[in-house]
């Protein structure tokens, strides 16, 4: 089933009450981007398919707020998943952390400050990733697999000169080689960004 907002609200909250009635279960806190967070946050109106969570905050009392490697879901939180799967009709996987590995690349600056949280019981809360951080990943995404949803998302976001270059100059920090500049470079050119190509 593809998810639209309001699937999406019901997920979250049908995951934060099995996790408050799960006595194993611990507090936790995780950052989504791509098609869960643009439509959490209003930003476009098209389903996806799941739900990307790109890095965990923690919740320790010794590290407040720090973000973290988002490796693997903890068991309670698979188990969890997994029931919202069955009881909505969603896939398996529809939460998964997949994106985990832009958090080793290096996240935009103000990207922690920047998010949106919503507690969903006791027990779970969710970060939405910014618009311009969406710009910035969607810039990448487009880059590194070609026209298609990315694009669309990124038009959609209708990012300013300025949000494109900050964008793109973050873009060629995640990959160096003189092939995706190029790739970036002619995809700036086809979306009429020409005048952003000489600043990078």
């Amino acid at each position: 089933m593809n998810i639209n907002q309001t699937i999406l609200t019901q997920a979250l909250q049908l995951l934060g009450g099995i996790l408050d009635r799960d006595k194993l279960a611990k507090p936790i806190h995780f950052v989504v981007c791509s098609g869960s967070s643009l439509l959490m946050m209003g930003l476009v109106t098209r389903t996806t398919r799941d739900v990307d969570i790109i890095a965990y905050i923690s919740t320790e009392h010794h590290t407040p707020g720090t973000l973290q490697y988002a490796s693997a879901m903890p068991d309670f939180l698979v188990n969890a998943a997994k029931r919202v799967a069955a009881d909505l009709g969603l896939d398996e996987n529809w939460l998964n952390t997949g994106p985990r590995n832009l958090l080793q690349f290096g996240l935009p600056e103000g990207f922690i400050d920047r998010l949106y949280s919503k507690a969903y019981g006791e027990k779970l809360t969710v970060s939405f990733i910014d618009r311009l951080d969406q710009i910035h990943f969607k810039m990448y995404a487009a880059v590194d697999s070609g026209p298609g949803r990315h694009v669309n998302d990124l038009l959609a976001l209708q990012p300013t000169l300025e949000e494109v270059e900050l964008a793109a100059k973050w873009t060629l920090l995640q990959d160096t080689s003189p092939v995706f500049k190029e790739i970036l470079t002619d995809m700036l050119k086809a979306l009429h960004y020409e005048s952003i190509i000489a600043k990078l």
